[in-house]
């Protein structure tokens, strides 16, 4: 890593602490450090007293150290930061360059030599994009056919690039596009990360294998010419505080239980909670995305913008995206097209089921429409008995209430029933909330249509 990738670097951290950039000082401490100087040396040449910069040099030791997790200083300083290196080590020696002379403490110019330099709170141009240097996205799916999602790309984007955002789960019902999503996504922002990384957890190891897998990919990529055997490993989360990684898990619902509530993890999987946990709370800058039918207990459903957590629940598609989808099987021209939406909820999978039915039954959209038929699929029907089996006995009955009413309701509606405590139904419809198979409008739930012709026909 060169001097100027150093101080830039520095001052992405420093900005994220304080909101200031590195003034012409602080910029001098850390060109000296660099190029191993001591406190007295740096004082000499910028013509500044050394207890001074001692004193402004323990204040940026410790902005960096809690940017980066762990102890900085002027003495371990240059080896940290050649473990965050993006490009070749041997390319360091040739970029280094001298420290011209400026008064800093008395008659203030700008200096000359040091590269990258500017006044204080002076903003920076956007910066470069990060070369990728490796990639794991072997079992990231292929593409295929993308509708429109404009605004959850750009959302998704601004979370992960401009906030930072360390942990961000992406949920939604089966069928609903969140996959294609998060493929999307990695497609257009991958090259802004060091490391991208896709795993998809359909039957997923243990969380010691987990990082196993990954660190063996950091070390061996920091250490391609020695032997696995050899190679001394770092901590996961060490290595995610030395790189920036972009890390998405696809079907993360596979590490939870069936048949229990939301969220809660397998015997065999509890300690990816401590996992996500970390990721949370301790400083770095990679991501991980979870996909998937519901997120971890951990994460809430609604986040604060003072914390480094987001979700995302996915919904269906707009009118004009999903008339793609019917164009696709060769009818965006049927009668009552947006009537046909509106009942299939948007949904991708949803709509390209009955859009088949239709072309192979030879069948209107307006007979479809009548006395509110909703037609299921066997392959759809598959679909969906696979999330209604993972839900809860105690779900089970309150969507069982669900499928008997016609039109939202609410809690009150659902207490008349009086067969469930009411500490019991507001925990299933937390579960079902986060499950995405209940929406919330104001203080009126709603149940899908397509849902509930399936229970109806249980």
């Amino acid at each position: 890593m060169n001097l100027k990738e150093v101080l830039k670097m520095a001052d992405e951290m420093v900005f994220a602490k304080t909101g200031q950039h590195l003034d012409n000082l602080q910029e001098a401490i850390l060109l000296g450090t660099m190029q191993g100087e001591k406190y007295t040396k740096i004082a000499e040449e910028i013509h500044c007293n050394e207890s001074y910069v001692r004193q402004i040099g323990s204040q940026l030791w410790q902005i960096i150290s809690e940017e980066l997790g762990e102890d900085i200083n002027k003495k371990n300083f240059r080896s940290a930061i050649k473990r965050l290196q993006v490009s070749n080590s041997s390319n360091f020696a040739q970029d280094v360059v001298a420290i011209g002379n400026f008064n800093i403490c008395g008659e203030a110019r700008h200096p000359q030599n040091i590269p990258n330099s500017h006044p204080p709170n002076q903003e920076t141009s956007n910066p470069q994009q990060t070369k990728t240097s490796h990639q794991d996205l072997s079992e990231m799916p292929e593409l295929g056919n993308f509708f429109d999602r404009t605004s959850e790309l750009q959302t998704l984007t601004t979370w992960i690039l401009q906030q930072n955002c360390r942990l961000i789960t992406l949920t939604g019902i089966s069928g609903i596009g969140k996959t294609s999503l998060a493929v999307q996504l990695v497609q257009q922002i991958k090259h802004e990360f060091e490391y991208a990384v896709w795993y998809t957890l359909d039957e997923f190891p243990t969380i010691d294998k987990f990082q196993s897998n990954l660190t063996q990919l950091f070390s061996q990529s920091e250490n391609p010419d020695s032997p696995p055997t050899n190679q001394k490993r770092l901590p996961l989360i060490k290595y995610l505080q030395h790189h920036r990684c972009l890390i998405v898990l696809d079907d993360v619902h596979n590490l939870f239980c069936s048949g229990e509530l939301a969220g809660k993890y397998k015997p065999k999987h509890e300690e990816y909670r401590t996992l996500f946990k970390q990721i949370e709370k301790l400083s770095h800058s990679s991501c991980f995305l979870l996909v998937g039918w519901e997120p971890p207990k951990e994460v809430p459903q609604l986040t604060s913008q003072n914390t480094p957590i987001r979700t995302l629940q996915l919904t269906g598609l707009d009118i004009a995206a999903a008339r793609e989808i019917l164009r696709d099987k060769g009818l965006a021209e049927i009668d009552n097209c947006e009537a046909l939406i509106h009942r299939y909820q948007g949904n991708p999978l949803w709509l390209k089921s009955v859009a088949t039915l239709i072309q192979e039954l030879g069948i209107s959209a307006t007979e479809l429409l009548i006395d509110d038929t909703i037609l299921l699929a066997e392959d759809l029907k598959e679909v969906l008995q696979e999330q209604y089996d993972r839900t809860s006995e105690l779900e089970k009955q309150v969507m069982s209430l669900f499928a008997t009413e016609n039109q939202p309701v609410n809690f009150a509606k659902l207490l008349q029933n009086r067969q469930i405590p009411p500490s019991n139904l507001l925990n299933a419809l937390q579960s079902l909330s986060r499950r995405c198979l209940i929406e919330k409008q104001e203080n009126l739930y709603t149940f899908s249509p397509v849902m509930k012709q399936y229970i109806k026909g249980l």
